[in-house]
């Protein structure tokens, strides 16, 4: 049954109806909540799931793009899902369920798209309501792409854009539409915030409780208060995301700010049984996700992050398989190094002594699925009443032996390339702007200012290739080589010819 044979229901109807009253939410995840990893999370007590973030735009010119993101194989067990846009309601083997006819898988799937065109974003809901439950807004998205791509949560102050995008796509999508969006410091001006995008049409919101600026480093706990103004201001159902560690955090949510469901992102990622109210150990899970990717395959990039995330701590204890399992390149590969770090983990455990507590504070033994704390931005050293960037350390303990993460992947790329400075080779610097300058440059300049210098004198560069004084010659010389045509008032009269007639008749 498709979205097209049941009318568009709305608010706390389609969340309860559609959605089945969904109240534990994987969140979408750019490259990370592929379908492999929501369907290991539905079955660990994950209600509703959506796609990862996808590009409005390239969603609508390119048919690649689409086939991989959303017109795959018909999964029932993927439902409910939403698209950021949105994704479709299937149902699964008939059983108990919330009502007659209703099927005990309740999967849901919902797309996300980023957009900042009102048409774009409609066209590109158009092509995937027919998979999917709802389309959902990105007005979440803190990162730099979304502030270049001028999407995410850096639309969250063009109000009258947002609400025409929003009340374009009510009127012309058989879905509902949704959003996710990111707080204001200030609690009325998310209050406002969130009651025109409920004015404009959007039938269901999820709010994380941060601003576009707490992100990385700076995250910082997510304000709960915002959330709860939030819901009691608006009259469609309401999703809190921020400070989900465990089932225990969703139920306090839940119960502190009145929403009707909870969605979690990076605790999904670090422990999938999160809304089970388990902690597993990691190779289970680890072992169920990498044979349901041998069933639904994603890019081995995906899968390599997702086992980085789940191993996260053990790796922490057993760095030298950190390499290997950044390394490898096949899918047997990543699952070698799992079985090894498995098997490492039993051996830990068979030299546990009676009544010893787990190291570095953890509440489990690296080998459990358990919470990751996001480290704040740490107090360094400080030179003269200010705190040294990473570069300046670097850089004051000779930056060879203390190289960053991004460095020690070209190194692993090519474990001949150097970062210290002493060997970099020296350039003569350009006259006028310090940049490099060209070892032929006649000016003595970098191509840039030699361009201007040739162009202003018309001149020749033969070491950057510009020959301004040469092109110019040439084209004197080809204009004195053609014959002159002769004086129209000199002219004598000429033959008559068809031409002038038969353009006045095509004219006339």
């Amino acid at each position: 049954m498709g979205n097209v044979e049941m009318p568009k229901l709305e608010g706390f109807e389609f969340w309860s109806r559609t959605l089945g009253g969904a109240r534990h939410v994987v969140a979408p995840m750019v490259d990370q909540s592929e379908l492999a990893w929501r369907l290991l999370s539905r079955r660990h007590g994950a209600q509703l799931c959506y796609t990862p973030m996808l590009h409005a735009q390239v969603f609508v010119r390119d048919a690649n793009y689409r086939k991989e993101n959303l017109y795959c194989e018909v999964c029932p067990e993927d439902r409910p899902l939403i698209v950021q846009v949105t994704g479709e309601f299937l149902w699964g083997p008939a059983a108990k369920g919330p009502g007659p006819g209703w099927g005990s898988w309740w999967l849901w799937r919902l797309f996300q798209f980023c957009a900042n065109d009102p048409e774009v974003f409609v066209q590109a809901a158009l092509l995937a309501q027919d998979h999917c439950d709802a389309i959902d807004l990105n007005l979440g998205c803190p990162q730099m792409i979304a502030k270049r791509g001028h999407y995410g949560a850096f639309l969250q102050e063009e109000w009258d854009l947002l609400q025409r995008m929003i009340l374009l796509a009510h009127e012309k999508l058989s879905v509902p539409v949704t959003c996710k969006i990111r707080v204001f410091p200030d609690i009325d001006k998310t209050v406002r915030y969130a009651r025109m995008l409920e004015k404009a049409g959007c039938q269901l919101l999820t709010v994380h409780g941060r601003t576009k600026e707490q992100k990385g480093p700076l995250s910082g706990p997510a304000s709960w208060e915002h959330i709860k103004a939030v819901r009691k201001a608006v009259a469609i159902p309401v999703f809190a995301n921020g400070n989900i560690q465990c089932l225990r955090d969703v139920e306090r949510c839940i119960q502190d700010t009145g929403v009707q469901g909870v969605m979690s992102a990076e605790g999904n990622l670090h422990n999938p049984a999160l809304f089970e109210g388990r902690s597993p150990a990691v190779w289970e899970l680890a072992d169920e996700y990498l044979a349901i990717v041998q069933r639904h395959p994603c890019p081995l990039s995906y899968v390599r992050a997702h086992l980085f995330k789940l191993w996260h701590h053990t790796l922490q204890v057993h760095q030298q398989l950190r390499e290997e399992l950044a390394k490898v390149k096949t899918l047997e590969g990543i699952a070698a190094v799992s079985q090894e770090l498995k098997l490492r983990c039993q051996e830990d455990m068979s030299r546990q002594k009676e009544g010893e507590k787990p190291a570095g504070g953890l509440p489990f033994f690296h080998w459990i699925c358990q919470p990751y704390f996001r480290p704040g931005p740490k107090e360094g050293s400080r030179e003269n009443g200010a705190a040294r960037s990473k570069r300046a350390l670097e850089e004051e303990e000779g930056s060879v032996d203390v190289l960053s993460k991004n460095k020690q992947k070209k190194q692993l790329r090519n474990p001949h390339k150097t970062f210290d400075p002493s060997l970099k080779p020296k350039y003569a610097k350009c006259d006028q702007c310090g940049n490099p300058k060209g070892n032929r440059c006649v000016f003595n300049l970098c191509r840039g200012c030699c361009k201007k210098q040739a162009s202003q004198e018309t001149a020749d560069c033969p070491g950057h290739g510009l020959l301004f004084k040469t092109k110019l010659e040439k084209s004197l010389a080809w204009k004195g080589a053609q014959p002159r045509l002769p004086d129209p008032q000199q002219a004598g009269p000429r033959e008559p010819t068809g031409f002038p007639e038969v353009v006045g008749s095509a004219l006339a």
